[in-house]
């Protein structure tokens, strides 16, 4: 079973929990959900890093994270060596950052994407392979 974790700040709480509630529909998933728990405001970084750690020590396979535009939390996810977090905003990037890209976070922007489109997204990323190939060494020499 895949395990997937889930994070969010303020800004992407809502879609977090549409989300949340939606993957169970998609199959069998694990999920990991490190908050946050509310719509209070807190800080996009430290849930970006807890997401990303989660992966890269092997406590989930791929995550799914949210903030206000999907950027911030991006960002802070890939300062982690091994994460691919890939910022989409409609399913041809969600299908492209998994084939050309192995991208292996999910970040969606819950002021940004309407959430009939966020679980089009998350669906198409969900399951759609890396392609490998030619992708597989370009995939290597991002580090």
């Amino acid at each position: 079973m895949e395990k997937l974790a889930l994070a969010a700040d303020h800004g992407g709480y809502e879609l977090k929990e549409l989300i949340k509630n939606y993957i169970p529909t998609l199959g069998t998933y694990e999920i990991i959900d490190l908050g946050t728990n509310s719509a209070e405001s807190v800080d996009y970084p430290e849930y970006g890093k807890q997401a990303a750690k989660a992966i890269a020590k092997g406590q989930a396979d791929r995550g799914i994270i949210f903030c206000g535009t999907g950027t911030g939390m991006a960002i802070a996810a890939n300062k982690t060596k091994g994460i691919r977090a890939a910022n989409c905003t409609n399913a041809i990037m969600a299908e492209m950052s998994r084939r050309h890209n192995d991208a292996n976070i999910l970040a969606l922007g819950g002021r940004i994407v309407e959430p009939e489109l966020a679980k089009q997204i998350v669906h198409t990323w969900l399951t759609t392979p890396f392609d490998g190939g030619r992708h597989e060494r370009r995939v290597k020499q991002i580090g």
